[in-house]
């Protein structure tokens, strides 16, 4: 046990440590997503409070999951693939970021555009039809939401740019911005009725744009954002378009689960899509803090470990200790789910049957959490080695097994069967992708 202790003191002071580097950037990131995620608490309560599982947050849980899809999308992609690519490219030829950066910025505005007119056109249609498994009520409402909320996604595509920029960089603070979307939407519901029309949909809107401004300055202060510039003239485009074009498929399979779970919620009763959503709020709030903090402190630390060839057990020893950690949450959180529920939702339209059934779901999306923890310091070590094609096929393999486990379990269990397929598929990826590193 001393010998420990004293390899934890001697890294500690260290300063070019990776173990250290990861540690405090792991705490600072972790604090900074515990602030954005206790804002998202207090909004979901209000959400809670005024509208309860209804169909008004039904409706606007469908369209805002289907609507963002493209920047989890995009946001996915520039993490894993950018801040590598940036980091090298700072220390090779960094008279070459400027140019990359105004192009990469550019074609960022042109696809969050392009995604915005698809949006207008084909939405209306989608939540209307059969597929979408919407009752009218439901339709109508979703399509209502459909004209600001597909503002999210040029200004969604830029708050991705700006954020994996500034980590790149080797800043935290995209993270704590992250709460502005949260607050706009509280301070919306909590002003009197009529004050703001659609205060969820508008407190939406306007908490994206504070976001983006809120990124955007302390970039242009350091000299880190440049006028957009279209064309493909930087010399970092090669290594950029070798990278997207397998993460694209992979990590558009991967960002597809949450959207492909709501769609088999749709076709339950009225309320289900509203209890999926209250059920994975407090787990966004459970992984969040963890899960943010371990791949924002650990990719840009292996990224540049790669090259002295200790990514391998940097990686292994950090996915070792965010499992066991993983193991923890589910131990404290499961006897606690129905007071946590009755803590956070239950006032006003949140009736207490509509906490038991969160806190139902909520025990069986625990199981995920050490699964989901192992894996991301996987992905990490995973991006930093270029390896996008593992990652495709972790995707693939995650989209594959969730829904065919929905699909077994969704008829016979009901929503619960959404939890479970949850569960297995990051433990399915998880263990594909500890295969991949311990057999390159």
């Amino acid at each position: 046990m001393s010998a420990f202790f004293e390899r934890i003191r001697r890294h500690w002071n260290d300063p070019d440590s990776h173990d250290r580097r990861i540690a405090t950037g792991f705490v600072w990131v972790a604090l900074f997503v515990l602030v954005g995620k206790l804002a998202g608490a207090a909004k979901e309560m209000a959400i809670a409070w005024r509208y309860g599982v209804s169909d008004t947050v039904d409706a606007y849980v469908f369209v805002f999951n289907l609507a963002t899809w493209p920047v989890s999308l995009w946001f996915g992609v520039l993490t894993v693939v950018l801040v590598p690519l940036v980091i090298r490219v700072r220390y090779e030829s960094p008279e070459q970021l400027p140019r990359f950066r105004a192009e990469l910025l550019a074609l960022t505005i042109a696809f969050g555009l392009v995604a915005l007119g698809l949006a207008y056109l084909v939405l209306p249609y989608l939540l209307r039809s059969n597929l979408a498994g919407l009752s009218p009520a439901v339709a109508e409402a979703a399509v209502s939401m459909v004209g600001p909320l597909a503002w999210l996604l040029p200004l969604g595509t830029v708050i991705s740019f700006f954020s994996a920029w500034t980590m790149a960089c080797g800043k935290h603070r995209n993270t704590l911005l992250e709460a502005a979307t949260a607050l706009a939407i509280l301070a919306a519901l909590l002003l009197p009725e009529g004050w703001v029309p659609e205060p969820l949909v508008w407190g939406t809107v306007i908490g994206y744009l504070l976001h983006l401004i809120g990124l955007a300055f302390p970039l242009a202060s350091s000299d880190e954002v440049s006028v957009p510039k279209f064309g493909f003239k930087s010399t970092a485009w090669p290594a950029f378009w070798g990278g997207m074009r397998l993460m694209v498929l992979g990590q558009a399979l991967m960002s597809l689960t949450a959207v492909i779970d709501q769609f088999f919620a749709a076709h339950l009763e009225s309320g289900s899509i509203a209890t999926l959503n209250y059920a994975n709020r407090i787990m966004a709030l459970v992984l969040g803090i963890g899960a943010v903090a371990i791949s924002r402190a650990t990719l840009p630390v292996f990224s540049e470990a790669i090259a002295s060839g200790q990514v391998h057990r940097l990686a292994w020893r950090w996915a070792k200790w965010m499992f066991l950690c993983g193991l923890i949450v589910p131990a404290v959180l499961w006897p606690l789910a129905d007071w946590v529920v009755k803590l956070l939702f239950q006032r006003g339209a949140f009736s207490e049957a509509n906490t038991a059934q969160v806190a139902e779901l909520l025990q069986l999306f625990l199981l995920q959490v050490p699964f989901y923890f192992f894996g991301l310091v996987m992905v990490s070590a995973l991006s930093s080695r270029k390896d996008y094609f593992a990652l495709t096929l972790s995707g693939i393999i995650g989209v594959l097994i969730r829904p065919l486990v929905n699909a077994v379990l969704v008829p016979r269990i009901g929503i619960e069967g959404v939890a479970v397929s949850a569960a297995v598929g990051y433990m399915a990826t998880s263990l594909f992708m500890a295969l991949r590193l311990r057999t390159q």
